[in-house]
């Protein structure tokens, strides 16, 4: 057993369900969260603030915060990516508020209507409102790897970016691959280039497993240092705005690989699966995660 713990933050919720072709309701999403909480997971990524004509799958976000059980010792997490929705996000009680920078200006303005450096701009403010409310407000820098438009990324702006997030006061930094295009020595290469310019703040890295790289992705972002990732429970997900991006990293196959491998997740494992199963029901869908059809190893005695 290694005496290492790795944080996984759920993000099934928001970055998963948004690109979901099922609108899955209120009830359901509260049913997933409970699921998720008896699975073991303690911090997750449940509301979007953001215009619900252009994100139908989260129109619900402020309802679903005033339900959401706050006895578990969960921390939930909203993304805001306006004043307005900053606004929303606080007024709604999230434990967190998200926000995101594209590192691209084309995906950044399709995103966001917004360059990387107005982006930032608007973020200034945002932290400011949250530093008022005593609400963490962590920002996550999208297309670190690769835009699908511009094509690759200069990992000297990634840096930019990130040494300007530390600035202005990001209770954590987020490093995205949006559509799924690293690979895990590149992985290695940019979380150590922002490691020296973002201090103590604590960096969280978001993969997809668009090429089928996600995982090993996430152990290269281990072996840097990093301490949370982000997951998706079956692998849902997807950014809508991002051509080809498909699923998020799977909750179950990550928290399986750093299981084998010794680290603590704190994540119930057979727990994980069922409500991967249930979600397969849930959207009337298959889900893309592979630990939730070939189960887990060594198979538990009879």
């Amino acid at each position: 057993m290694r005496d290492i713990n790795i944080e996984i933050v759920e993000v099934g919720l928001r970055d998963g369900l948004q690109n979901d072709p099922a609108m899955l309701d209120t009830d359901g999403k509260l049913d997933f969260i409970d699921r998720l909480i008896a699975s073991g997971v303690r911090r997750m990524e449940v509301a979007s603030f953001v215009n619900p004509k252009r994100v139908p799958q989260m129109a619900d976000s402020s309802d679903l915060m005033t339900r959401v059980p706050r006895d578990k010792g969960v921390t939930y997490i909203g993304l805001a990516l306006n004043d307005k929705g900053m606004e929303r996000a606080l007024a709604a009680k999230c434990d967190e508020v998200n926000f995101v920078v594209v590192a691209s200006d084309t995906f950044g303005l399709r995103n966001q209507n917004a360059t990387p450096e107005q982006s930032l701009e608007v973020f200034a403010n945002l932290a400011g409102a949250a530093q008022q409310a005593d609400t963490p407000c962590s920002i996550v820098i999208g297309a670190v790897w690769g835009c699908p438009f511009e094509g690759e990324v200069p990992v000297d702006k990634v840096v930019r970016i990130a040494a300007r997030a530390a600035e202005l006061g990001a209770s954590e930094i987020g490093l995205a691959d949006s559509i799924g295009v690293a690979d895990p020595w590149e992985v290695k290469r940019r979380v150590e280039a922002v490691q020296k310019v973002t201090g103590d703040i604590p960096l969280r890295c978001h993969f997809h497993n668009t090429r089928n790289t996600g995982i090993a992705n996430a152990s290269a972002a281990i072996d840097a240092g990093v301490r949370i990732l982000d997951a998706s429970c079956g692998g849902i997900g997807g950014c809508p705005f991002a051509p080809g991006a498909t699923g998020n990293i799977a909750t179950e196959d990550l928290a399986y690989m750093l299981e084998r491998a010794g680290f603590q997740t704190g994540i119930d494992l057979p727990r994980l699966i069922e409500t991967a199963n249930w979600l397969e029901t849930a959207l009337d869908h298959s889900v893309p995660a592979m630990v939730s059809k070939a189960g887990l190893f060594p198979k538990a005695a009879a």
